[in-house]
């Protein structure tokens, strides 16, 4: 008994400090399961008019019908949609103070009826079976209130007692023995039921502190995983997140929407000349003036590097046309950097929709053609979207056509960028970088390509070549250095992969466990199951696979629950920003932690400065891979390395 009153004392004062929104979850877990309070009421009553039909009894009459009424009340309280529900919001503190009260009277009320009519059925009648319904139908109710009620303890004891009391009261008072050892049982019942309600409500209390946590958690990374680190300003995610929200409204609006894609003119130049410090406070300068403009009527986002783009509603096309001329306004206003003024223009590209797309995908595939053309034109302008500049399209078609023969022709070469251990000493791996000389383009970017050949289907032919060259050339670089070779998501689901895998290490004799497979986080979301099936099968044949950019998606972390990778690679965009965005450290040394944990390899990519460098050191990455480490090279600059490396060990 001490200790139940010492438990009472901590339920009180908990529940006196708990917050208003955990109060509202408990208090509405009085009404999260209506049916039983309706099975329960229906079925007291009823037992209780039987009782007072049999006996006769005038006041068990008047009890059956207070109690009948009661709980025709608390049915309809029950059933009653919650009024967050019917206003569309959350209930505030008083409306959750309101409800509780309506709650515990109804509760309160009826549980006294019960007990009453249990203690009039034992002073008032003789008939032993009308005693026992009385009473068991009252110490059912109990036991049920427990565990139902819980949630607001105070709530649920009441009703024990209020139902209980004077029934025990009753079972005294005929000083039957029998009855009185019955009495006792009672008793002793209510205070083993006052105990798994205070046992229950200690875990629906612990369990709705940890999910509120947990989602007060999810949405402040989910506003994370949406903002750009270093400017403040959305990122690619929400951009296309709110791109989509404002086309799914489009149809049934009066307006259109422009989006102005932006470029920073020789953004590099003034990174070259003044650092990545200036160059950033730059970014941070104009996005911090857009977003103050525009930021109200619409989004803007930085998409990466010096390009942004700002999405707003017009009401007639002519409207993007003053807003282009206003970006540039604000982007030639200098930015001031330790007592330097910083001066940049910008090239812009304008797509109005629905005019120029009926979708997000192709209207930002015509704002990146009207782009390009107001850099092609001169820089420090906009350019509206033309279908003339689908001229692009026409080039990706002869594109299409001229690799169709190229692997026959040895238009494809491969490049090679080590990969080095923690101390940017030793050499453990080199990405593979496919490169394409075309007899009548020269040379292709990879960004261009890429793309073609996975359009066309001739991604695997190539990614099969890709993987056997990689083997051929690794098999020669001695035991302890991997080859990294990326799939594209074609390769990924092509049945015949591990067949090709296969046959390139029977091929070149290289061991399984050098060879690792590399794919990127969209990769996995166009097909999950697929891609699980896959990984696994890679996995099987001992090579190891990596996850590629990691962290760019919201929901990277289900990943590594999922997915059997043996390495991450950390994008590079954390890494760019290591210099100044305590951020980007945090959530690099985060990902290494993690990793470490799950058994997994860390490798960091991008590496531009020693001081990048040095705080990856700090961090215990694994390994580290950039153009200040060493640039992509061919197999025989990688044999020659390796050969250096290995003369200046024995010496």
């Amino acid at each position: 008994m001490p200790s139940l009153l010492s438990r009472l004392r901590r339920v009180r004062h908990s529940d006196q400090v708990i917050a208003a929104q955990v109060r509202a979850t408990l208090v509405e877990s009085l009404y999260a399961s209506p049916q039983s309070l309706v099975i329960g009421a229906v079925a007291s009553s009823a037992i209780a008019v039987t009782v007072a039909a049999v006996s006769g009894d005038g006041w068990l009459i008047a009890g059956a019908v207070a109690l009948t009424g009661t709980a025709l009340a608390r049915i309809v309280d029950a059933l009653r949609p919650p009024r967050s529900a019917r206003d569309g919001g959350q209930k505030s503190g008083r409306q959750v103070k309101h409800q509780e009260l309506v709650y515990l009277t109804g509760a309160l009320s009826y549980s006294m009826l019960l007990g009453m009519f249990g203690l009039l059925t034992l002073t008032n009648t003789n008939d032993g079976v009308l005693q026992l319904l009385a009473v068991t139908t009252t110490i059912g109710y109990a036991a049920g209130i427990a565990g139902r009620n819980a949630g607001r303890p105070w709530i649920a004891l009441s009703q024990l007692c209020c139902a209980s009391v004077p029934v025990i009261v009753g079972l005294l008072a005929s000083f039957d023995p029998l009855k009185a050892e019955l009495a006792v049982v009672i008793g002793l019942f209510v205070v083993a039921m006052m105990n798994i309600t205070l046992q229950t409500y200690d875990v629906i209390l612990k369990a709705t502190v940890g999910s509120m946590e947990k989602a007060a958690l999810a949405e402040y990374n989910a506003a994370l995983a949406r903002r750009d680190d270093l400017t403040g300003v959305a990122n690619r995610t929400a951009f296309r997140e709110q791109l989509e929200a404002d086309f799914a409204a489009l149809g049934e609006a009066d307006y259109c929407l422009a989006i102005h894609w932006l470029d920073l003119d020789r953004f590099k130049e003034i990174n070259d000349s003044f650092g990545h410090f200036a160059g950033n406070a730059l970014l941070c300068g104009i996005a911090a003036r857009l977003n103050e403009t525009y930021g109200g009527r619409g989004i803007v986002a930085r998409l990466g590097g010096d390009e942004f783009a700002i999405v707003c509603r017009i009401r007639h096309p002519g409207e993007a046309a003053s807003i282009g001329q206003e970006i540039l306004r604000l982007v030639e206003q200098p930015v001031q950097h330790h007592g330097r003024l910083l001066h940049a223009t910008a090239s812009i590209g304008i797509a109005v929709a629905p005019t120029d797309g009926r979708d997000p995908d192709t209207l930002l595939k015509n704002a990146d053609l009207a782009l390009y053309r107001a850099k092609d034109s001169g820089r420090g302008q906009f350019c509206f979207y033309e279908p003339v500049m689908d001229e692009k399209v026409e080039r990706g078609r002869h594109l299409a056509s001229e690799m169709k023969g190229a692997l026959g022709r040895g238009e494809f070469h491969l490049l090679f960028q080590p990969i080095f251990d923690l101390h940017g000493a030793a050499v453990v791996s080199c990405e593979v970088l496919l490169r394409w000389n075309n007899r009548r383009y020269g040379s292709v970017s990879p960004v261009e390509f890429i793309p073609i050949a996975e359009s066309s289907g001739l991604i695997v032919e190539i990614g099969s070549w890709v993987i056997r060259e990689a083997c051929r050339s690794a098999s020669g670089w001695g035991t302890d250095v991997n080859v990294a070779v990326n799939l594209s998501p074609i390769q990924l689901r092509s049945p015949d992969l591990p067949a090709v895998i296969m046959n390139a290490l029977a091929a070149t004799g290289l061991t399984a466990g050098r060879l690792e497979l590399e794919v990127t986080e969209s990769v996995l979301l166009e097909d999950v199951e697929g891609a699980i099936a896959a990984l696994k099968a890679i996995n099987s044949l001992d090579v190891g696979t990596t996850l590629d950019d990691f962290g760019t998606g919201y929901s990277s972390l289900s990943y590594l629950t999922r997915f059997p990778f043996q390495t991450l690679k950390i994008d590079r965009s954390f890494i760019s920003d290591l210099e100044q965005s305590p951020a980007s450290v945090a959530i690099v040394q985060t990902i290494v932690e993690l990793a470490a944990k799950l058994g997994m390899r860390t490798v960091a990519e991008g590496i531009e400065t020693q001081a990048q460098l040095d705080q990856l050191r700090r961090t215990r990455c694994d390994a580290v891979q950039g153009y200040f480490l060493a640039p992509p090279m061919s197999a025989s600059m990688v044999d020659a390395m390796l050969a250096d490396d290995k003369v200046r060990a024995r010496g």
